[in-house]
């Protein structure tokens, strides 16, 4: 009897210690993807951020009409697919970068100095925008990357704790802040 008793408290003991454990695997998968949520809303709010900078000074008048021309095009087409996900995403970033590269160069970059503070608020600006797309890129690269982590381990897969929600995937884009920026 006492043999028996012994046996079905061991089981006990050992259910509870499963059941906390998979509950603890669970909730920390569950922080680690409300990260990931936020680490998208700050991507996207700062890449919305670098488009209107971008725009302001292709509108601004400082900079000759091509120039405004290749940059508020860019910007534009990174305004209009904010809810755009992926590849597609991807590429209109990395042609803005692009055409900040092209637009901004180092004759362009002093001249807008040379306007005064005005021109120079719209290179703190952008300089600041694309900084800022910088960090928030690599904290969602960095969450991804811990989630990934943490749904490959064996206890994750085979107790389905994650459930159906997709794989993320990191974000690569160019994001290089123009070299005129940077100084």
């Amino acid at each position: 009897m006492t043999g028996t008793l012994t046996w079905v408290f061991a089981v006990l003991f050992v259910l509870v210690v499963v059941a906390w454990y998979l509950t603890y695997s669970a909730a920390r998968l569950d922080r680690l993807h409300v990260r990931l949520v936020g680490t998208v809303a700050a991507l996207d709010a700062q890449l919305v951020r670098r488009a209107e900078s971008s725009l302001e000074l292709a509108n601004s008048g400082l900079v000759d009409g091509a120039t405004a021309l290749v940059l508020a095009g860019a910007a534009a087409q990174s305004l209009e697919s904010p809810g755009e996900e992926g590849v597609i995403r991807e590429a209109i970033e990395s042609d803005l970068t692009e055409a900040l590269a092209l637009a901004l160069t180092p004759r362009v970059v002093d001249h807008l100095r040379q306007t005064g503070p005005i021109g120079q608020d719209y290179l703190d600006g952008l300089s600041s925008a694309c900084l800022r797309v910088q960090l928030a890129r690599r904290f969602h690269n960095d969450a991804v990357t811990d989630v990934r982590r943490v749904r490959r381990q064996l206890v994750v897969r085979v107790f389905h704790l994650a459930g159906h929600t997709p794989m993320p995937v990191t974000v690569e884009f160019d994001d290089a802040v123009p070299a005129g920026l940077d100084r």
